[in-house]
């Protein structure tokens, strides 16, 4: 079946970006990070909540959704407000929709945020869950398959069975993030790390180490998203919201996928490279979402940057490192600077695309990709390319 899309390449921009400190306990809720978070964004923006007129964010179960948020920071009448539930794999989907609510004259500007406790309260890998993030929870429970990191690693075992992926290209990201962590004064986990380190890491999920998964973390990010015209108006240089693709298709964990090293952003991708009438060679530095070592080796592949199976070899080259072909995680991503369940990689697309990176700033960064989970705990994914104005 045809599909008439609508054309909103570079209508929009990115003009502000905010964060909170990430901790392991921030002794406040959820919605007094979130308002610290779109506050911090509409000062870098050069706005106040006078000009906001719409709020998006997403959630699985802990939450401070725009009809809070809106209140707290005196915002008496949005126009457009988004409470999308699902994990990461929505996370970029949230700032898509609000850049397609701005281009469509819902809204003139939006403030996509997410706040979470998920160290101090709400830990996304914890069981008590009042509302299941899947069906398919219900079945794995009596085997005690509860978290991400044990679901996860049934597809990254998989990988290195099918391609001969190896401990030792998982152990060479962490190791690349890290380097990138330490010349970022926000991130939790500084101090560098060798390949040995890594390999000396506990076990949490065979083959998953330590040093192989993402930081539970309390903390809150935001972007602010207006049309271009406005943005190239303001007090930060604009980011132009070029792509934003978003959808799903069979679930790996119950549904009938052929091949569970392909996830859903080999779908998504050449949709979004379409939209912003590009392709991977033309992306110069790329947030990938990085739960954990492998989602990066699988999306490495999925988006087009190295055949399939050849993920692992292409992080244990160099190439993804910030004098690499494709630096990636450039703000020690989820592994070492804070997991804000996606936000965060798209703020520090913004920041290099803005050339403010500081010392971990790419030597070329006009075109960033920024992606969501891809698609393997839920059947969804979501993405954004974005370009320098």
């Amino acid at each position: 079946m045809a599909k008439r899309l609508l054309d909103f390449r570079d209508r929009t921009a990115i003009a502000g970006v905010g964060y909170t400190p990430f901790t392991k306990n921030s002794g406040v809720s959820t919605l007094t990070l979130a308002c610290r978070a779109v506050l911090a964004a509409l000062e870098d923006a050069g706005l106040t909540p006078d000009d906001v007129d719409g709020l998006a964010t997403h959630r699985v179960g802990d939450s401070a959704p725009p009809t809070l948020v809106g209140p707290a920071l005196g915002l008496t009448d949005l126009s457009w407000h988004l409470d999308q539930f699902g994990g990461g794999s929505v996370s970029h989907a949230v700032v898509g929709q609000a850049a397609l609510a701005v281009a469509t004259g819902m809204a003139e500007t939006v403030v996509c945020y997410r706040a979470i406790n998920a160290r101090s309260e709400f830990r996304m890998g914890g069981t008590g869950r009042g509302v299941p993030v899947s069906p398919e929870v219900q079945y794995q429970a009596p085997y005690g398959f509860f978290a991400p990191p044990q679901q996860y690693a049934m597809f990254a075992q998989a990988h290195m069975l099918k391609y001969g992926t190896r401990a030792e290209h998982f152990g060479q990201l962490a190791v690349t993030q890290r380097s990138n962590a330490a010349k970022n004064p926000r991130a939790l986990m500084r101090t560098p790390i060798t390949l040995d380190d890594y390999l000396a890491s506990r076990w949490i999920a065979e083959p998953f180490r330590l040093l192989d998964c993402c930081l539970e973390t309390d903390g809150a990010c935001a972007v602010v998203v207006t049309t271009a015209e406005r943005a190239r108006a303001l007090r930060r240089p604009p980011v132009l919201v070029s792509a934003a693709a978003w959808g799903g298709g069979t679930s790996h964990l119950s549904g009938a996928a052929a091949d569970p090293t392909v996830t859903a952003a080999a779908a998504l991708a050449p949709r979004l490279y379409a939209q912003a009438g590009l392709g991977p060679g033309d992306i110069d530095v790329a947030q990938l979402y990085d739960c954990f070592t492998y989602s990066v080796i699988v999306q490495l592949e999925d988006y087009g940057f190295c055949a399939k199976g050849e993920g692992g070899p292409y992080v244990a080259s160099g190439a993804t490192s910030l004098g690499g072909a494709l630096p990636v995680n450039t703000h020690g991503g989820f592994l070492s600077e804070g997991y804000v369940h996606g936000m965060n990689h798209i703020a520090e697309a913004v920041s290099q695309l803005r050339g403010d990176a500081g010392d971990r700033q790419a030597p070329r960064a006009e075109v960033a990709l920024s992606t969501a989970q891809p698609g393997y705990i839920l059947p969804a994914t979501s993405a954004l390319i974005l370009r320098r104005a």
